[in-house]
């Protein structure tokens, strides 16, 4: 079975996971799951009691932090359980029926590489917890996920806002044609506007790839628009996106073109961590 994976930790972003993952599991008719990771790392007592102290107090220390390593691990499975119950809470107070959840030991990244065959769509906070005593920091993994999860990603900001259009970062590689059959037929997307965007030179080859990608959203019942811009990628992008009040941008996360250096090249966790809407990654 296919579930919508809500990726949750302590972090303000979890209430607009829960949200967004509510909202892609009813337009997808998919049943959803809760998935909280403790990551082994953030258990681990740092405390260094080398040094010069006699052989018995340091026996003693070992035993206390022995039993102080047993109780933050208990303390933060609890709070993992709580996270995961009171999500699931929300979650039906808001008419989502199927719920189920899941907690990991380890990391994100690989426990979602582990249970891809039953990932239809991974949402995760672009922002994660950041304090020094946190269990799972989502955001700082997005780039790991991103490379490793073969499954798309939906990228949340801290606040929910219900979908209304979307927008196409397109290239006419291989990858954002997947995503333009994707568009046209998957129900995520179902009664939406779909805007076209290609920043590149405007030749004709460029203007066949954009005609062909509206058709394809055309036949799927979409209104589409297209748009052929020159200049940065990330600029234009975000200017377009602003311009149109655009609710969700869509990328693919591997291509050819200058398009593919915006996503996977240096500046591309600094542009999501910035995003002020969210981002749907297809692989």
């Amino acid at each position: 079975m296919s579930y919508v994976i809500g990726c949750i930790d302590g972090a303000t972003a979890s209430t607009a996971v829960c949200e967004y993952s509510a909202w892609a599991a009813k337009q997808l008719k998919a049943p959803l799951m809760l998935l909280h990771v403790l990551e082994n790392s953030s258990l681990e007592a740092s405390t260094d009691i080398t040094g010069n102290i006699g052989l018995g107090t340091r026996e003693h220390l070992l035993e206390q932090l022995v039993e102080l390593d047993e109780q933050r691990a208990k303390l933060a499975l609890k709070h993992g359980h709580l996270l995961l119950q009171q999500a699931e809470d929300k979650l039906r107070s808001s008419g989502v029926d199927e719920i189920h959840q899941r907690q990991r030991h380890g990391e994100l990244a690989p426990t979602l590489v582990e249970m891809e065959q039953d990932v239809r769509l991974a949402v995760l906070g672009l922002h994660g917890e950041d304090s020094v005593n946190q269990l799972h920091k989502v955001g700082s993994h997005l780039e790991t996920v991103i490379r490793t999860v073969h499954r798309p990603l939906l990228l949340t900001t801290d606040s929910y806002r219900q979908p209304q259009s979307a927008m196409l970062a397109y290239d006419g590689s291989a990858t954002t044609k997947k995503g333009v059959e994707l568009l046209a037929k998957s129900p995520l997307f179902q009664g939406m506007p779909i805007h076209i965007v290609m920043v590149d030179a405007e030749t004709a080859d460029n203007k066949e790839r954009l005609q062909w990608a509206a058709e394809q959203l055309g036949a799927g019942g979409h209104d589409v628009k297209t748009k052929l811009l020159a200049g940065n990628v990330e600029e234009c992008l975000h200017q377009y996106q602003t311009e149109q009040e655009i609710d969700l941008m869509v990328m693919g996360a591997f291509g050819h073109s200058r398009i593919r250096q915006f996503l996977v090249g240096s500046t591309t966790m600094r542009v999501l961590q910035e995003s002020a809407t969210p981002v749907l990654v297809l692989r």
